[in-house]
């Protein structure tokens, strides 16, 4: 399979892969700036989307919810079809949906309408996630392709890093309405500009078609499509809401059993259908790519619920300001931009393992550092371990994608880039589920309230939470460990099949 990517730089698309990979990593900027600029302004007292519409608590908390739980569905049938109907033209209409849905967001009147739009709106981010990453393993010759997806990586985590303070700042002077129609300049403006270069994907795809054994008319498995997101859904569910539920209740316990018997049905039936959604053969056969993609859930699980839990801690334990503790979360996300190119070409050098691991131990290292905080804990020692934390993800991501998205056929790349979507996915909604349930244990029934609606908590409720969340920070650092393990087990270097 090398030879087949060697010669892809030679497309008409490759010779634009600069701009390919920018159109490319516009997607991945917008698609997370929405998660975080909506978690942002969904609470703000008075003039936020909750008191705005009258939100209930459950609303609230679905607004928020339907989001990565609708992604986390559609990416392995989305990346499924991508590869039929072009990566670039399935890209642009992603970007197109999400950009039209932002739109009736912007426009919502009540909190059932905003949640419906919501999930269409993660349909479009679905279809641009699923694609992002195999365009730019398509466009860009193997010694290059670490570069690209850092660079796309960085993209993502710039949307991170961007979405809190602008959302803050638009929705004290202008309004909430305006955290949808943000993005909308920048999606119009990609959507002309890459459509000039669909006549390209076109031509290489003829061209494709003409040399390889491509199979673009594949019919999707709708039966293993059912199955695959009712499993997701009923998993994705009580582990977003676990916080909230608790672990032991019934419905936490009957969904988490009924995506157990769901999944074991889906692996049958995708075992013996003639072109199934997912080829499992990814996961049996390919060493580098299941270890990657199962290294990127712990890796996710470990480290995506760091960020909500310190703030909390610092606010309700600690007594900083809001604004103080934006900057002091800043120190993570700004690292991840900076380094996430420089990992990605190290990784070009050097092969995968060895930054992805060491990321994994870096991030486990921060991870243990707040867990092992003193109190009351000074404010440089929490910046020092957010630093590790995001210099670990900057080392891990895009060497990890790179690695998983190097060992697969052309023909299968936005169905891995749509798998490695969904287990990163999965792995943020474990660790809101975990690290939060966890940490909000001593809180009592409304531990959840306090973490995810803003809801006070009393001096006695504040005291009890520290002991909380050092223990989800060491429950993070050893899921990091774990993490690395997993990752050494990919080889040395990634062993490309035809």
């Amino acid at each position: 399979m090398e030879s087949i990517h060697a010669a892809v730089h030679t497309t008409e698309l490759g010779r634009h892969r600069w701009q390919i990979l920018i159109l490319s990593s516009v997607g991945m900027f917008v698609g997370t700036m929405l998660t975080t600029i909506v978690a942002v302004a969904l609470p703000e007292p008075e003039v936020g989307i909750a008191p705005s519409l009258g939100l209930t608590y459950s609303q609230a908390l679905w607004v928020q919810a339907i989001y990565p739980l609708t992604m986390a569905i559609c990416f392995i049938p989305v990346g499924r079809l991508a590869q039929k109907a072009g990566l670039l033209r399935f890209y642009l209409l992603g970007l197109a949906i999400n950009g039209c849905f932002s739109v009736a967001c912007g426009l919502a009147f009540s909190g059932p309408f905003l949640i419906a739009m919501r999930c269409f709106q993660a349909s479009g981010g679905a279809m641009m996630s699923a694609t992002a990453m195999a365009l730019v393993t398509t466009v860009f010759p193997p010694q290059e392709r670490g570069r690209g997806l850092g660079f796309n990586a960085m993209a993502g985590y710039l949307g991170l890093t961007v979405g809190p303070p602008l959302g803050g700042v638009i929705v004290s002077h202008v309004s909430w309405h305006w955290i949808f129609f943000v993005s909308i300049p920048l999606i119009v403006g990609t959507l002309i500009w890459g459509w000039f270069f669909l006549g390209a994907e076109r031509r290489d795809r003829a061209a494709a078609n003409q040399t390889t054994s491509f199979r673009g008319g594949a019919r999707l498995d709708l039966v293993g499509t059912a199955l695959l997101a009712i499993a997701l859904t009923c998993l994705m569910v009580p582990l977003i809401s676990v916080p909230f539920w608790g672990w032991t209740s019934p419905l936490t316990l009957g969904l988490v059993g009924g995506s157990v018997v769901l999944m074991a049905a889906f692996v049958l039936v995708e075992l013996r259908v003639h072109d199934p959604v997912l080829d499992l053969n990814l996961v049996r056969k390919n060493r580098v790519f299941a270890a990657g993609t199962v290294a990127a859930l712990l890796n996710y699980a470990a480290v995506y619920g760091v960020t909500l839990l310190t703030a909390a801690f610092l606010e309700i334990v600690e007594g900083v300001s809001a604004g103080k503790v934006g900057l002091v979360l800043l120190a993570s996300p700004i690292l991840i931009v900076a380094f996430s190119a420089f990992f990605g070409r190290l990784s070009d050098r050097i092969g995968q393992r060895i930054p992805a691991t060491a990321g994994m131990l870096l991030s486990g290292a921060g991870t243990m550092q707040l867990g092992l905080l003193s109190s009351p804990a000074p404010l440089w020692r929490v910046i020092m371990a957010l630093c590790f934390v995001g210099l670990g993800m900057a080392a891990f991501s895009s060497p990890n994608s790179s690695s998983v998205m190097g060992t697969v056929k052309r023909t299968e790349l936005s169905l891995a880039s749509g798998f490695l979507g969904t287990m990163r996915t999965g792995g943020q909604a474990v660790s809101i589920g975990l690290l939060g349930a966890i940490a909000a244990s001593s809180l009592g029934p409304t531990g959840g309230r306090v973490l995810f609606l803003g809801e006070k908590a009393s001096a006695a409720a504040a005291e009890t939470f520290s002991g909380g969340y050092r223990t989800a920070m060491l429950v993070a650092a050893g899921l990091a460990v774990v993490g690395a393990l997993v990752s050494m087990v990919r080889g040395p270097r990634e062993t490309p099949s035809e």
